[in-house]
């Protein structure tokens, strides 16, 4: 189902006479009620009737997180403080967090947006959407609740956390929708098949909007395969809105994004010029319809890239590729670019070992080390090292022709890696640590 066919199959020039009159509107709020964008236009020569078309885009500023902490809390708001209805931020586990702010109609265009990705996963008023993403600050569990509410779905809010209850109540309410991170999701799916109790046979489960964190192909196989389900990627990202920037479509060949909302762009994390059609580089978005905190130009530090074509589904909303990465978490070890979701694609790749794993990089003796930790499925793990060794040789050579460098493999016993009920921490750098 196409929640607003108008805009999501809207003709590409109609879409960019949107855009601009959006763009236009949003620079010149941005100029005369934010003094950090003015300071910013200013230090450039740029007025707000320099923006003429979506093509005048590239003139103004680039935005940062690290913008985004310096004007903490309320810095970059657009609207006075009795015109805001509702405040989220991040979990600021790296410093100050990021505050989102939402007028009556930010929460509106932000249910839309999530609207639009479940109804492309096929729910409809008939559905029970549980939703185990957190509730509170993080921006996951009232997202998704508000995105169901407008599809007048049956909501279930779980939130995150006290696994067997939610096995339970999945089962007992007729659950049809899951939405929760990927690793999350993994970990209901392994809890229901380690129950006597529990059988998936008797779930209704049919469909799964997953988010929050990087997941590879691996990982949506795994999902399906074990709960039975659609798994279907829900982008989203707190300095936008939060969840339902985009998602993707029952082809799931790749992620829609609601440009008519959140404008992209791609360009080179090294120069900032834009990136040729089709190629690599850093996500950047401008939110076209945010009043209470409008951002320009921000800095995703995603890597992916963008496809224009029309989607076999019939929408012609822009698709971003799957991320390869992000920017910010790539780690330099001995000179190699090294992403940790590179690590989950090539464990999905091994029937014996589960999509869990930890990274510790270190620093002894003036060289970088890389140790990873990964896990065993049950029926193939033993405490004898020797019996461990089939496993870890191929393991070993594939991750070194993919990346290029030699891990320290250390096999860990079933379920000896911490399960996450959110977002997954996969790696640790302890250089910072001698710094």
């Amino acid at each position: 189902m196409i929640f607003n066919p108008k805009i999501e199959c809207m003709e590409r020039e109609e879409m960019r006479a949107l855009q601009s009159e959006r763009l236009k509107k949003v620079v010149k709020a941005c100029y005369e009620k934010v003094p950090f964008y003015k300071k910013k236009m200013d230090s450039r020569g740029i007025t707000p009737d320099d923006i003429k078309t979506i093509d005048d885009i590239v003139k103004l500023p680039f935005t940062t997180k690290t913008d985004l902490r310096d004007e903490y809390p309320f810095g970059l708001q657009a609207v006075s403080q009795d015109k805001v209805v509702r405040i989220h931020a991040s979990s600021g586990t790296t410093g100050k967090p990021v505050v989102d702010t939402y007028t009556k109609n930010d929460i509106n265009m932000w249910a839309e947006g999530v609207a639009r990705v479940m109804a492309a996963g096929g729910v409809n008023a008939g559905d029970v959407v549980q939703v185990s993403y957190g509730y509170g600050l993080f921006t996951g569990g009232l997202g998704a609740h508000d995105g169901a509410a407008m599809l007048g779905a049956v909501q279930l809010p779980t939130s995150a956390g006290n696994t067997e209850k939610q096995i339970m109540l999945m089962q007992d309410f007729g659950s049809t929708v899951l939405c929760c991170t990927p690793s999350y999701a993994l970990r209901l799916a392994e809890a229901i098949h380690q129950s006597d109790k529990v059988s998936i046979d008797k779930m209704k489960l049919r469909v799964g909007f997953f988010g929050a964190e990087p997941w590879t192909e691996g990982m949506r196989r795994e999902l399906e395969e074990k709960l039975r389900i659609k798994a279907i990627d829900i982008y989203g990202l707190t300095e936008m809105c939060g969840p339902g920037v985009g998602g993707e479509c029952e082809c799931q060949n790749g992620t829609h994004l609601w440009e008519d909302m959140f404008y992209p762009e791609i360009i080179n994390p090294d120069t900032l010029e834009p990136c040729a059609p089709g190629e690599f580089g850093e996500l950047v978005f401008t939110s076209l319809c945010k009043e209470a905190m409008p951002i320009l130009r921000y800095r995703t530090r995603d890597l992916t890239r963008l496809i224009y074509d029309k989607c076999e589904c019939g929408r012609t909303a822009v698709r971003m590729d799957r991320i390869l990465g992000r920017s910010d978490d790539m780690m330099i070890i001995r000179g190699v670019n090294v992403f940790p979701s590179q690590i989950e694609t090539v464990l999905t790749e091994f029937p014996a070992f589960t999509p869990y794993y930890f990274i510790t990089v270190d620093r002894i003796n003036n060289e970088d080390t890389f140790d990873l930790d990964v896990e065993l499925r049950p029926e193939y793990f033993s405490a004898d090292p020797k019996r461990q060794m089939p496993f870890i040789k191929p393991l070993f050579d594939r991750i070194v022709s993919l990346v290029g460098i030699k891990p320290n493999i250390h096999i860990k016993p079933p379920f000896g890696i911490e399960r996450s009920m959110g977002k997954a921490k996969h790696a640790l750098d302890k250089r910072n640590f001698h710094n």
